[in-house]
């Protein structure tokens, strides 16, 4: 028999229970433990972002050092992912190939939303000449491929770390405008936002105190799953030699070195790929599982 709270008469906590008021919402952190795949993403990102952190002081060998009485060795306890053509260290070099691939990641993520952020704002909110320059500007990046965008960006810049970053920022800009401005559109109609410009609200205000912060769920989403497409693009880039140079460690250099060795020593290709699919299949799953607590129309979908 459940017992009753002395004043109230409502059944009293268990030892341990949360305090929450009937009927709320859970929260966004219960809702994640909930989810069994966006749990598993959460913890292998972070797992992936401590490594990609603490690199040097994880890697059991110098990733550039090479030691060619060692050539091509298969996985041993000395080498627990083996070497490349060069005696190279596989682990270490995957390890720091982790690090450059979230770090290229994080860096084009966080360039296409400081500019596809103001500029999806300001065609969603102020409309007309805005809205029809950003949008064309919109559909000419959109009429190339990601991938086709970014290797000829990088192309024409040459091929550096930064240059990649920079090409694989602007390929995603685009959906970071579209994002934006679509919540834009859907937000500034509210009754809120109408209240703020009735009560003296210039547009900054209603732009970044009002639109902005309730458009964040939506775009926390998109730089969740627009990692994992910057840690592709920086791989391709990096393969195709327009990313990061040799001897610098990167998952996409490790593979492009692996071509001529795949069929006598398969381990230097299927780690560094297995790296890669680990990295984006984390992050995928984190931004289903963020999109599915996140998003307020999530039920009606």
């Amino acid at each position: 028999m459940t017992a009753l709270a002395p004043a109230t008469g409502e059944p009293a906590l268990a030892p341990g229970e949360p305090a929450t008021a009937p009927g709320a919402p859970p929260s966004p952190l219960r809702l994640l433990v909930r989810n069994p795949l966006a749990l598993t993403g959460a913890v292998a990102a972070a797992i992936l972002i401590l490594v990609a952190v603490f690199a040097p002081l994880i890697a059991p060998y110098d990733p550039t050092r090479p030691d060619f009485t060692a050539a091509l060795h298969p996985p041993s306890w000395a080498h627990w992912l083996g070497t490349d053509d060069l005696g190279r260290d596989q682990l270490s070099r995957v390890i720091h190939g982790v690090r450059a691939s979230l770090q290229i990641g994080l860096l084009a993520v966080a360039l296409a939303f400081a500019v596809g952020v103001p500029l999806g704002l300001a065609a969603g909110y102020y409309g007309r000449l805005a809205d029809s320059v950003v949008s064309r500007l919109t559909d000419t990046l959109l009429a190339f491929p990601f991938l086709v965008l970014a290797v000829g960006l990088a192309t024409i810049l040459g091929p550096s770390l930064l240059n990649a970053t920079i090409a694989i920022g602007v390929s995603q800009i685009p959906a970071v405008i579209r994002i934006t401005r679509a919540e834009t559109l859907r937000l500034k109609h509210l009754d809120y936002v109408a209240a703020a410009v009735a009560n003296g609200g210039g547009d900054r205000t209603v732009l970044f105190r009002h639109i902005l912060p309730n458009s964040l769920s939506a775009l926390t989403v998109q730089a969740t799953v627009g990692i994992p497409g910057a840690i592709i693009g920086e791989a391709l880039l990096s393969f195709l030699g327009l990313g990061v140079q040799p001897p610098s460690p990167s998952l996409g250099v490790m593979l492009a070195s692996a071509q001529a060795y795949i069929a006598a020593a398969p381990w230097t290709a299927v780690f560094p790929g297995l790296a890669i699919v680990a990295a984006t299949l984390a992050f995928n799953l984190l931004g289903d599982g963020l999109r599915d607590i996140l998003d307020p129309r999530g039920d009606s979908r």
